[in-house]
């Protein structure tokens, strides 16, 4: 069963403050490093996160999680037209997928997932996107044609997590809600807290 709350973080560092907060559920989101530098950080967040009972989803980087034996690995829709589904699965690997629009959720159940995420629910706070935001309808019919767990993503806030939930979202994915807060640590609580309920 997927935890209620997900976190994306982009250093082990993160997961250092995080994971001793109670988090079981986090995504390592590394951008422009050499592979040297991607496995070495890569490794440490592993270490990190099974120490804590935490599980942890590489992003993009299959082969590096397949090398390092991780448990999961997510995939945006550009990365589907480069990964090799097959091996992540003969690796055994977990897999998670980006959806945005009706052909991207049937491309993506086509690879029999186990979650798929839907997103941006809202404006996005802390990158650029090409796709509107999909709002709360969006995730209710959503769940109604998958059989895997829900993930919702994208400009979402503390305050929102009710409604999410209330919609269909097996779990919340956030971003800039906790990274970017005053007291990250306090933020990451106050998250679990809302997702235990």
């Amino acid at each position: 069963m997927l935890e209620r709350f997900y976190q994306i973080v982009d250093s082990p560092d993160w997961l250092t403050r995080l994971c001793p907060q109670g988090l079981r559920l986090a995504q390592l989101r590394i951008k422009d490093k050499s592979h040297g530098d991607l496995e070495s950080l890569t490794s440490r967040a592993l270490q990190i996160a099974r120490a804590h009972q935490c599980t942890l989803v590489i992003n993009d980087h299959w082969q590096t999680a397949i090398e390092l034996g991780a448990e999961w690995v997510h995939l945006g829709q550009e990365d589907l037209d480069v990964a090799d589904v097959k091996a992540i699965r003969k690796a055994g690997l977990k897999l998670g997928i980006s959806t945005h629009t009706e052909a991207e959720l049937d491309r993506a159940q086509a690879h029999d997932p186990d979650y798929i995420a839907l997103g941006p629910i809202f404006p996005a706070r802390g990158k650029q996107v090409d796709y509107a935001p999909q709002g709360l309808d969006r995730i209710a019919q959503w769940k109604t044609r998958i059989s895997c767990p829900l993930v919702a993503i994208g400009g979402i806030r503390l305050e929102q997590a009710a409604e999410i939930y209330t919609a269909g979202a097996d779990s919340i994915c956030v971003i800039t809600d906790v990274l970017a807060d005053a007291d990250p640590e306090a933020r990451c609580r106050a998250w679990l807290q809302a997702s235990s309920q």
